[in-house]
């Protein structure tokens, strides 16, 4: 299998375990990214499908060079997963969310994802629309910033942070990543302490969810890709984020039948269940993976098996 150093696939292993690729299955990767989940489906066996979609025209590039080397097997949309009702496709024998940002969009410093990189704070995962960063920053309501310092990144200091940008509005401290991460280190100070985690990691997060509306887009694209499943069919579910595995776990629970959390108090018989759910805990990266691939240290993967239309 090829790999290039720039990506490397997140639990690959359990992905193509849990996704059983054969001759004659059609998949879809909502998340194509570099390609690296779409390329090892396809080589897994001859005859497999894959329908791969993604909203960054970077990608977009990505996959023609390998719609070059799977000809008819691989289709490529260029399409946010929000809308995955555009798609001709349905019947799915496994679907893949790989959800955050990939290797490609940290590792291109013009992105301004990176806190590290000095460029435009732009943090779109489809630049040609919505708002930057930036922009973001300069716009939002106090309410809009404190959700995504505060809620988004979970950053215990957002009062800070979140005041720290309310008073550098205007000042071009908010246009680059570099200035935005200096003036979020200086707000949050020093912890008692010390963290190998960079002070900015957890509010420029929470601002590339405001940005892209990423919930919103999951909680829209969940219950799309299972309609589109087929009866048997798997759905796997990367997530890197509280927050986003939150939103799959209490997914699952409800095709399951379960209830989706403590509060849940649903009378058994008014749930319908549509799925099995076949990772009771999310599997998370091995030791070696994490050594090999520090960036999926936080990934969590869930998968379920349709069992039943839904009504």
């Amino acid at each position: 299998m090829i790999m290039t150093d720039i990506h490397k696939p997140v639990m690959l292993e359990e992905v193509l375990q849990y996704l059983e690729p054969q001759s004659g299955k059609t998949f879809l990767d909502c998340t194509f990214g570099g390609g690296g989940h779409t390329r090892a489906l396809l080589e897994t066996a001859i005859g497999v499908n894959v329908v791969a979609i993604d909203t960054d025209p970077q990608a977009a590039e990505r996959a023609a060079a390998l719609k070059g080397e799977f000809a008819d097997a691989f289709t490529f949309h260029d399409v946010n997963f929000a809308f995955l009702n555009k798609l001709n496709e349905t019947n799915f024998d496994g679907i893949l969310f790989d959800l955050g940002v990939s290797s490609f969009q940290l590792d291109e410093g013009d992105r301004g994802f990176s806190f590290n990189k000095k460029a435009p704070a732009d943090m779109r995962l489809n630049p040609r629309e919505g708002m930057s960063a930036a922009d973001f920053l300069e716009r939002a309501t106090k309410e809009e910033l404190i959700e995504a310092i505060r809620d988004f990144g979970e950053e215990p200091r957002w009062k800070r942070v979140v005041n720290g940008i309310l008073s550098a509005r205007g000042t071009d401290a908010l246009k680059e990543t570099t200035s935005l991460s200096d003036l979020i280190k200086r707000a949050i100070g020093t912890y008692s302490r010390p963290s190998r985690v960079h002070p900015a990691t957890r509010s420029f997060q929470g601002i590339r969810i405001a940005v892209n509306q990423e919930l919103t887009c999951i909680t829209r694209a969940l219950p799309q890709a299972f309609e589109r499943l087929a009866v048997g069919g798997v759905m796997a579910v990367i997530s890197f984020h509280s927050l986003e595995d939150r939103l799959v776990k209490r997914f699952f629970r409800k095709q399951a039948g379960m209830p989706e959390h403590a509060g849940d108090n649903l009378p058994q018989d008014f749930r319908e269940k549509h799925a099995d759910v076949l990772t009771r805990c999310p599997l998370v990266p091995s030791e070696e993976e994490i050594r090999n691939n520090p960036r999926s240290r936080s990934a969590k993967l869930r998968v379920l098996r349709k069992t039943s239309h839904t009504s």
